[in-house]
């Protein structure tokens, strides 16, 4: 592979990476702020605890989409070897997993289920 295409490839790792850790933290931010705007307004403090849940969860598993992304793209363009497809092969299981699981906690229901 070309110096070129090498360097683009990791600069496009990078970007898209700081997008996926970008995208958690405003996200994470905004639900906060927007819950306790709520919490000095409501008496009801369930809902609004459910609703910062519900948006920090969705910012997080489209954060780690993001991130999961910038690995392939590291392995598959940047760093090509038996190992280091062991380890993304490892890091999408776990990435996937956790993904998995957020989708379970937030809906009730795991990705493949019908909704209800």
């Amino acid at each position: 592979m070309s110096d070129a295409i090498r360097l683009i490839a990791e600069w496009s790792v990078l970007l898209i990476e700081a997008l996926g850790i970008a995208i958690i933290t405003l996200v994470a931010i905004y639900a906060l702020v927007q819950a306790l705007r709520r919490l000095f307004k409501e008496t009801e403090r369930e809902p609004i605890f459910q609703e910062l849940r519900q948006r920090v969860g969705s910012g997080i598993l489209l954060g780690l989409e993001f991130l999961i992304a910038a690995d392939i793209i590291h392995t598959v363009a940047v760093d090509l070897t038996f190992y280091s497809v062991g380890v993304l092969a490892v890091v999408v299981l776990v990435r996937t997993f956790l993904s998995f699981t957020l989708e379970l906690e937030l809906t009730g229901r795991w990705p493949w289920q019908a909704q209800r």
